[in-house]
């Protein structure tokens, strides 16, 4: 136990030192939370389906900490590079404990960037229904940041090199997001894009996080949470076992 906790500290202490990456990271999901939430506020209004800004503030919490804790699999590949990860893997502790310390680290960085982006939502103009969701919200960016934190680890014990990864990313993880509904509706879609979105794991998140904090649900709190705890237990697994495989 004492591994993970180390692990865990050594991701927590990455990211505070690395001032430049909290405010990078707070960059684009303001962008998208201003130029969309009030440039299709109008528009969203006209339809009659309400607050564009209110529609669109859990999505933009879930996708910050979608890209965290799946990028947060990038600094195995850095570890892999300097050669951290071999002094990592000849310790004398098992290599699971090393693996839920990393994957826990970037959750917890992934959670921390979750709430900074919910203060920027609230200055935005963001309001939950109940004071009271706000801290309830938590329980799905917590399921999101596990997930995706895992299998962030799993790509990072797959790929040796950073333009790989990043290649990865860009073929995995921006689907995964404009797949969600976190910037749009998930009712009344073409059946095909229904099927792909309800295969989206991130859409029972954004689910999740907007029917608590906004009382609109496409699905269920009980099947959001469920779908989500069944896919962190996966992921884990899988990264466990390929991490287990990486050779020194």
């Amino acid at each position: 136990m004492g591994a993970i906790y180390i692990m865990w500290l050594r991701e927590l202490k990455r990211y505070v030192r690395s001032r430049a990456q909290i405010v990078v990271s707070l960059g684009q999901p303001a962008l998208y939370l201003l130029a969309l939430g009030y440039g299709f506020g109008p528009v969203f209004a006209k339809a009659g389906a309400g607050n564009y800004l209110q529609f669109m503030a859990p999505g933009v919490m879930g996708m910050t900490v979608l890209f965290s804790s799946v990028f947060s699999g990038m600094a195995m590949l850095w570890d892999r590079q300097f050669g951290f990860l071999k002094e990592t893997l000849v310790a004398p502790v098992p290599r699971l404990h090393i693996m839920l310390g990393r994957t826990l680290g970037g959750a917890t960085v992934a959670i921390i960037q979750g709430l900074l982006i919910l203060v920027v939502c609230l200055i935005a103009g963001f309001r939950p229904h109940l004071w009271i969701a706000i801290p309830a919200s938590f329980v799905f960016v917590a399921m999101i940041a596990i997930v995706f934190a895992a299998l962030g680890a799993s790509i990072g014990s797959v790929i040796q090199d950073m333009q790989g990864f990043q290649l990865l990313m860009n073929f995995l993880v921006m689907p995964i997001f404009f797949l969600s509904g976190a910037l749009y509706p998930l009712s009344n879609l073409p059946r095909v894009l229904t099927w792909i979105t309800h295969a989206d794991p991130l859409s029972y998140g954004i689910d999740g996080l907007r029917g608590v904090l906004i009382g609109s649900w496409q699905f269920s709190f009980a099947l959001d949470l469920a779908i989500l705890a069944v896919l962190a237990a996966a992921f884990l697994s899988v990264s466990a076992w390929l991490f287990s495989r990486i050779q020194l």
